[in-house]
């Protein structure tokens, strides 16, 4: 009989035990901060978000409690001068003492084996920025001079040798913590010396491809807490856009890499198709949108985004259909619009090197500024080389014709009185003037353009054209 109460025991007490360990107690006693608030920050890729508010008593006790235990990652103690510190959230309960007056200097943990080598990493990085900045200083004033420059270029040397040499200490003596994790998310790869041919030259990209194709090596993304840090976002963004010419052809396989990449965590990868999704759809360099079609089609369409929902995928399947039959390289929409004399006339029946295809509104504020400069450049550049089909959008015929007429509209003038043509639809009309370039093909050669790029565009193809014929 007494095992079996025995067992009932444990049946009662357990449960009990694990409900005391759930939640998060995260106490601080911070020395000068008194009878004020204090805030529980934390990151996420590139962006800082507040997870608690709580009130600091006479002598500066404060404490973020919760039922539910909080992600892991870095968080900031922020306080009302918008002073902060930062901590590890891993351990869910633990207390930290330290002082308003260099928080990092004066902490002293309790609780928590994370924040110890946390904390122990940010003190000798603090010490050996306090060492390096009057160098830099002092190099700066005298770099002209190139011995003193060498021998401060040799003391920051050693400096910078001191830190990787720490890191590697952490990285030995704490290889599970996350401060390891963080520094193995921050190192970059180290290329060897390239190859030589027989003829003993060598390739000079060789070292560049090196370190873009190791350079995410060392990122684990299967740790979900790498979000809660900056330095995730960092290193994908240094990889997208400092290591990857800026074109589709050699963006998308790169997003598809980091993609892929993130796929061996839920939460990273939904964080990393959103935020490269929103990226591309809202990017304003010109030809990115392909980027986002791209990412469209092949996580949301094809299901891969598990958050998406009918709605959601609706929109973005509008957008892909509005986007993708104006893409660089695409032949242009064939239009087929009435002119002021109610004669049909086709855009792909213009003979002419380029085409200036623009879409405007007389009573548009916008297109007030620009449409005159574009008149501008049309007359300066007058050639048999040059076409310009100028949709109006105004469904007033008369104030078109009137603005026509007083501003000398010498183009192919055309409008859609009874909206048959769906030019709305083929190249994203929206706002005006939106103004597109293309070749003797009809192929879109740039679009979105203001007057003063597309001028810039144009003379320079018009004078290529024009050295090739001679």
């Amino acid at each position: 009989m007494r095992l079996k109460f025995v067992q009932i025991l444990l049946l009662l007490v357990l449960p009990f035990f694990t409900y005391a360990q759930k939640g998060h107690e995260l106490k601080f006693r911070v020395e000068g901060l008194k009878d004020t608030v204090a805030y529980l920050g934390y990151h996420y890729g590139d962006k800082q978000y507040v997870s608690d508010t709580v009130r600091v008593d006479s002598k500066g006790n404060f404490t973020f409690k919760g039922d539910e235990p909080l992600e892991g990652g870095i968080y900031l103690v922020v306080m009302p001068s918008k002073a902060y510190f930062e901590i590890i959230v891993t351990e869910q309960k633990f207390s930290i003492e330290t002082k308003v007056t260099d928080p990092v200097e004066n902490m002293k943990i309790t609780g928590s084996y994370e924040n110890k080598v946390f904390n122990e990493y940010q003190k000798f990085l603090a010490s050996k920025q306090k060492e390096i900045t009057p160098l830099k200083t002092r190099f700066d004033a005298v770099k002209a001079n190139e011995d003193s420059a060498k021998i401060i270029r040799e003391q920051m040397k050693k400096i910078d040798k001191e830190v990787k040499d720490f890191r590697l200490k952490i990285l030995t003596e704490n290889p599970k913590s996350f401060t390891a994790q963080l520094i193995r998310c921050m190192m970059e790869p180290e290329a060897p010396e390239p190859p030589k041919d027989a003829k003993g030259n060598i390739d000079s990209t060789f070292q560049f491809y090196y370190i873009k194709n190791h350079w995410l090596d060392s990122v684990d993304f299967s740790d979900a807490r790498l979000l809660r840090s900056p330095l995730l976002h960092q290193k994908i963004k240094q990889y997208i856009e400092n290591m990857t010419l800026q074109t589709p052809d050699s963006l998308i396989p790169a997003v598809d890499t980091v993609v892929e990449k993130s796929k061996k965590n839920k939460e990273i990868f939904k964080y990393v198709v959103v935020t490269l999704t929103n990226q591309y759809e809202t990017s304003k360099i010109m030809g990115h949108d392909a980027v986002f079609i791209h990412l469209a089609e092949k996580y949301y369409v094809n299901n891969d985004a598990y958050w998406a929902d009918s709605t959601l995928k609706a929109k973005l399947w509008d957008r892909i259909n509005k986007i993708k039959p104006n893409l660089l390289g695409n032949v242009a929409h064939n239009l087929v619009m009435q002119d002021t004399s109610d004669k049909f006339i086709s855009l792909h029946s213009l003979k002419a090197k380029y085409t200036i295809l623009c879409f405007w509104d007389p009573t548009c504020s916008h297109c007030k500024v620009e449409i005159p400069k574009l008149i501008a450049l049309y007359d300066s550049v007058k050639t048999d080389s040059v076409a310009a089909y100028a949709v109006g959008i105004e469904t007033d015929p008369v104030v078109w014709k009137q603005y026509i007429r007083e501003h000398k509209l010498d183009w192919i003038n055309v409008h859609d009185p009874y909206e048959q043509s769906n030019f709305r639809k083929y190249y994203d009309i929206y706002s005006t003037p939106v103004i597109y370039l293309l070749d003797e093909n009809k192929k879109i050669v740039a679009k979105r353009l203001s007057s003063e790029t597309l001028s810039d565009l144009l003379r320079r193809f018009l004078k290529k054209e024009s050295a090739n014929a001679n």
